[in-house]
């Protein structure tokens, strides 16, 4: 892999980085129209067109060989590496796009700190890699408050943190793969979080406790977290219309299982909260938010 001292040419200084964002769903979206608002231009592509923010000066990419063409650097907001991987190759693919310039590849997906790595392995010179994985959930991504994790090269991520300010706060955590075992590390404790929450909902309730009255009192206290103040209304009511859905959690653990393999690291809540989550898919609840895990627990006490 270059850096941006090569001398294969390096990429222009940030203000003058032509941008763009791959994948445009429910964080995605948010994210691109922060970059738009910050940078008056941004290149996109998806799987749909979205109006919205062509309406608000997007640049629409009918396929990826186009969005490469047109950016420097590119941030990719798909659900894995799979998705990506299939459209690099061929005519129409990513790579056909960027004609032995520089590119930054700077993949916001929660994937495999392996297959990241693997990734940058396998692509030519001169497309360098940053794993920069979020948190904060669709509310930061609307917000621009979002937790931005940056694996990589200093130099690469220097100008990743440069360009993904206005979405949030970047941190270099190490090298490349680095912001990948974060986001690992940050979902254990998100679906450990979200488990207790709703079994507690769901315990409260049935004992003749106001689970709002609750988590009013309690979330001043030592049981109060973000995620508690993002989901409360929904554990509260039993809502769990899809935001962030729960069959992405399997993933996610999967892959923080993995690093703790590779680290020799026996950990002893993660293999339960792996089975809690594959339960809670095989129940046909995978599709609802994370919030489901009041849902959850009711029908495993009925069971």
């Amino acid at each position: 892999m270059t850096t941006l001292d090569d001398e294969s040419g390096p990429l222009p200084a940030s203000s003058d980085v032509r941008v763009g964002v791959w994948g445009l769903g429910a964080m995605g979206e948010p994210m691109a129209r922060h970059l738009l608002d910050a940078r008056g231009s941004l290149t996109v592509h998806a799987r749909r067109e979205r109006r919205a923010l062509i309406d608000a000066g997007a640049h629409w990419a009918p396929t990826a060989r186009d969005l490469a063409s047109a950016c420097d650097a590119i941030l990719v907001m798909l659900p894995d590496l799979p998705q990506l991987d299939e459209h690099l190759e061929g005519p129409d693919g990513l790579l056909a796009g960027v004609e032995g310039r520089e590119l930054l590849l700077m993949i916001g997906s929660t994937s495999s700190p392996v297959g990241v790595r693997d990734l940058a392995e396998r692509l030519p010179d001169g497309i360098r890699v940053v794993d920069c994985p979020v948190s904060g959930g669709q509310d930061g991504a609307t917000a621009g408050t979002l937790s931005i994790m940056l694996g990589g090269d200093t130099a690469d991520t220097d100008l990743a943190a440069s360009l993904l300010e206005p979405c949030g706060t970047p941190v270099r955590l190490g090298p490349l793969g680095a912001g990948e075992v974060a986001k690992a590390c940050n979902q254990m404790v998100v679906a450990a979080t979200i488990v207790a929450l709703g079994e507690a909902t769901e315990l409260a309730a049935r004992s003749g406790v106001d689970p709002a009255a609750l988590w009013d009192l309690l979330g001043g206290g030592y049981a109060g977290s973000n995620l508690l103040a993002s989901r409360r209304d929904k554990l509260v009511r039993g809502d769990d219309s899809p935001s962030g859905i729960a069959q992405y959690m399997v993933k996610d653990l999967g892959f923080a299982a993995d690093v703790a393999a590779a680290t020799d690291t026996r950990p002893a809540l993660l293999p339960a909260l792996r089975a809690t989550f594959d339960e809670i898919v095989e129940r046909g609840l995978g599709e609802r938010d994370i919030a489901v895990t009041r849902r959850f627990t009711a029908e495993r006490s009925a069971d």
